[in-house]
């Protein structure tokens, strides 16, 4: 009988292939901890929750006047209170190039000028998630998971604006996401079951394509204006992304896709709102069970979600609150939401890690939008959540400056989990208080 050596992440060798295990405490990783001196590297990870068309702002925010820990917990948000001690709500944070009420992701976690760039009408830069990813993702099979849904007319019926998920990569340009639960389902869990010989034809004949295309750009590339020239530049950007996805994907060809600690059926075709998002959060949380992404990012629905929850009216509508049915449907919304994510958290907390730990002590949560309500662009709702980053939770913060750069807590978020580096967007500093 072969015998397994304890480690952070387990192989088996078996059939000509490498099955990769979640972290088990039948293979002796608690004992290992604790009867050694070398303690198994507990990855960090990070969640960004993107809200379309912002919250109920008059109930959402806790008063300004209470700040601390002893500040008084938003009604609306009572779901999340049991989690009070483990979340900090932050005010006064802003994008200052903001200037679209109807965006209310697009620019969320880059914190971009649309008009940077004179001629063009819409600009952006990479998204704080995609810089934490590659480092983050380095030793996953996904580098990074987008997930988004199908609801909303284009998406923009769900405020959300520009974009294909909230990542953006370093070219400024969408990244794709995962859009049902089931599509997730399936790229995370499923196997795979063509042959191996013929996969790695595949990605072959791909990367045969990719030389082409590189080649034939090269000698475009000699004979064409400094405007096509950056506008070629972006696409061989694009053009080595690919390359990087396939070698990456090549290198996990042998490696079978393993279920989580807590099994997930396949999810139904047909889910939508509430129970879409449910399903949702239930597979990042498998995903991580099982180390296959360590940075996620979840464009959520609106149009969907309120829908579910008994609506009639457009999620457009429902933002343009004031008193009556908007205002109830908005606030419906707002609770929906935190209950989604007190069971998140819920769920996060109860999964071990390999040193004891909990997946929750490992994560970086943050809960938000670019747009408050209407088509206000200040005090961007902000709620952060888990261990990862090191932060001080359980309290209330304002920031002295009411134009406080939301890349400062990209920043900080950055710099709490380890990736060193000295600025993101337009950051002016750390948020010292959150280490505090």
């Amino acid at each position: 009988m072969t015998q397994l050596t304890p480690s952070r992440r387990a192989v088996l060798h078996g059939a000509g292939t490498l099955i990769a295990l979640p972290f088990l405490e039948s293979f002796g990783f608690q004992r290992f901890a604790g009867a050694s001196t070398v303690v198994p590297t507990v990855p960090k990870r990070m969640a960004f929750l993107g809200m379309g068309y912002g919250v109920t702002a008059d109930r959402w925010y806790p008063d300004r006047s209470t700040v601390g820990e002893d500040y008084a917990f938003p009604q609306i948000l009572k779901p999340l209170a049991k989690h009070r001690k483990d979340l900090t709500f932050i005010q006064n944070l802003m994008h200052q190039y903001s200037a679209d009420g109807h965006s209310g992701s697009t620019f969320w976690l880059t914190g971009a000028n649309r008009y940077e760039i004179p001629g063009q009408s819409f600009h952006n830069t990479v998204s704080v998630d995609q810089v934490a990813a590659e480092v983050l993702g380095e030793q996953t099979r996904f580098t990074s998971i987008q997930l988004a849904t199908t609801s909303g007319a284009g998406a923009s019926g769900d405020g959300h604006g520009p974009g294909l998920s909230l990542a953006w990569n370093r070219s400024g340009k969408p990244v794709s996401a995962l859009n049902t639960p089931a599509a997730t389902f399936h790229r995370l869990f499923s196997s795979d079951t063509t042959p191996l010989a013929e996969r790695k034809q595949r990605l072959r004949e791909q990367h045969s394509v990719l030389d082409t295309v590189l080649s034939d750009a090269r000698a475009v590339g000699r004979s064409i204006s400094k405007s096509d020239n950056r506008k070629l530049n972006e696409y061989l950007e694009s053009v080595r992304e690919i390359e990087v996805r396939l070698a990456k994907e090549e290198k996990w060809l042998a490696i079978k896709k393993t279920m989580p600690q807590d099994r997930v059926d396949e999810p139904a075709e047909n889910l939508s709102g509430y129970q879409e998002m449910e399903v949702m959060y239930d597979l990042m949380v498998a995903a991580m069970q099982v180390d296959a992404s360590r940075v996620f990012t979840y464009r959520m629905p609106v149009t969907s979600l309120i829908k579910s929850l008994g609506a009639t009216m457009t999620a457009h509508n429902m933002s343009h609150y004031s008193e009556g049915e908007r205002r109830t449907v908005s606030q419906n919304r707002d609770g929906a939401n935190a209950k989604l994510l007190a069971r998140f958290i819920d769920k996060l907390k109860a999964s071990k890690e390999a040193d004891g730990s909990s997946l929750f002590d490992n994560i970086t949560i943050t809960m938000g939008s670019n747009l408050s309500s209407v088509h206000s662009l200040n005090n961007c709702p902000t709620i952060v959540a888990g261990g990862g980053s090191g932060f001080r939770q359980g309290r209330h913060l304002v920031m002295d400056n009411p134009k406080t750069p939301l890349c400062n807590l990209w920043l900080s978020v950055l710099r709490g989990s380890g990736i060193q580096t000295e600025s993101f967007g337009d950051s002016t500093g750390l948020i010292e208080e959150l280490f505090g």
